[in-house]
């Protein structure tokens, strides 16, 4: 599957928008487009995540993880693992799930 930057559907969830990218069968891609309004409150789900971080500043908090992220960091969250962000200055981050996530769809 191929997704030019023009045909990436735009979603929201829990209140953040973000751009679902490539989809497959095994996995999933998308834009997180953060604004500081947009904490992510704790939360778990059966999919591993793992993204980068394009651009901004967030305090992510997992297992004995509690680390503040920016520009260039990257970071991976089991499966079934509580987890939350803090958005301390809105950016974007691209995110990887595996499997995707239908409710993103």
């Amino acid at each position: 599957m191929i997704i030019k930057s023009n045909d990436a559907k735009t979603r929201k969830f829990l209140g953040v928008t973000f751009e679902l990218l490539a989809v497959g069968e095994k996995s999933m891609v998308s834009k997180m487009l953060y604004k500081t309004e947009n904490n992510v409150p704790y939360h778990q789900h059966p999919h591993e995540q793992s993204g980068y971080v394009i651009s901004g500043k967030y305090r992510l908090k997992f297992g004995d993880y509690d680390e503040i992220l920016q520009e260039g960091d990257s970071y991976s969250i089991p499966g079934n693992t509580m987890h939350t962000l803090e958005i301390i200055e809105g950016g974007e981050v691209i995110d990887f799930f595996t499997p995707p996530r239908e409710d993103y769809l």
